[in-house]
């Protein structure tokens, strides 16, 4: 297929870039680097089915046909960023979800959007399934990100109802791995990195608050697989085994094998408490599953996050 990816310089855009390319599909890729990396695709520069073409997806996006699916990946994604970044966030997830859907629609293809566990919100129905509404503070701090990929849900199902548009809505929950950027302020990378540089490991809030972790290459399996499916309804993508984010720290400290002392900040407003995909329908539709363990990916990562100047400090 001749495929459109928004975000392809992002964590989880690369990476999709990578298996879509792997797959034989032809990719040209968007990003304006407003969070994403040049490094993230520099080793895609000679590859002959990969065509980068530097552009904000909040301005129309012009293309020559065919062009078989269009996957929209392009937004600040980590706290750090959207909170830095909070109307460059509403806009990649409003005009450039229109630009995008448009785009599919000229040329009759695909569409594929990249949502979030956020949609959730502060979640009151534990696990969350697709039917769970969500508990969202639509004026907080982090409005600018949940609301965005809720109106980009409902933009891209009024395209499907009102032009046959063949879409798919992804909710993706917590994702790590290689490529992450260390200080983007989520979970993992901050966690890693204050373990590997033998600084304190910062908890926000008691550490009580449940996360689970889901290895990029498992989410990015995931997301193929909708691409090519008949499922125009939210699926969440994520992994179920939930743990405390005090637990989370202290496996990262055996790993790492550092020394960092844990300390505890104030919680930020409207921080969920609890996290935790249902993924049934998943399975169901998709026949799919997270496979890598916790351990390894972790592993995998912590290797990355070294090679990047961090050290452990043991």
């Amino acid at each position: 297929m001749r495929l459109i990816l928004s975000g392809v310089a992002g964590f989880i855009g690369s990476h999709l870039a990578d298996r879509l390319l792997g797959e034989g599909h032809e990719v040209a890729g968007l990003d304006n680097f407003i969070t994403g990396k040049p490094a993230n695709i520099a080793h895609l520069a000679r590859h002959p089915r990969f065509r980068f073409i530097e552009h904000d997806v909040t301005l129309p996006v012009e293309a020559a046909g065919p062009i078989d699916g269009v996957l929209h990946l392009a937004s600040p994604a980590s706290p750090k960023d959207y909170l830095e970044h909070p109307i460059e966030t509403l806009d990649a997830s409003s005009l450039g979800t229109r630009n995008l859907l448009e785009l599919a629609r000229r040329f009759e293809a695909r569409f594929l959007l990249a949502s979030t566990s956020e949609c959730y919100g502060d979640p009151l129905e534990h696990p969350q399934s697709e039917s769970y509404w969500g508990n969202v503070n639509p004026v907080g701090p982090r409005s600018c990100y949940d609301e965005a990929k809720r109106f980009a849900e409902a933009l891209t199902m009024a395209y499907h109802r009102t032009h046959g548009l063949r879409t798919n809505i992804a909710r993706i929950f917590n994702t790590y791995g290689p490529r992450m950027k260390l200080g983007d302020g989520r979970v993992v990378p901050a966690f890693l990195d204050q373990a590997l540089r033998g600084d304190p490991i910062t908890i926000f809030g008691d550490g009580a608050q449940t996360r689970s972790f889901c290895y990029v290459a498992d989410l990015v399996d995931g997301l193929c697989r909708l691409m090519l499916s008949d499922e125009r309804y939210p699926v969440n993508l994520g992994n179920p085994d939930e743990m405390t984010v005090l637990e989370f720290a202290q496996r990262i400290q055996e790993l790492t094998g550092s020394r960092s002392p844990i300390v505890f900040r104030p919680l930020p407003e409207d921080d969920p408490q609890r996290r935790r995909p249902d993924i049934a329908k998943a399975r169901r539709v998709l026949g799919w599953e997270p496979r890598v363990a916790l351990e390894d990916g972790l592993k995998t990562t912590i290797e990355c996050f070294r090679e990047l100047g961090g050290t452990a400090a043991v």
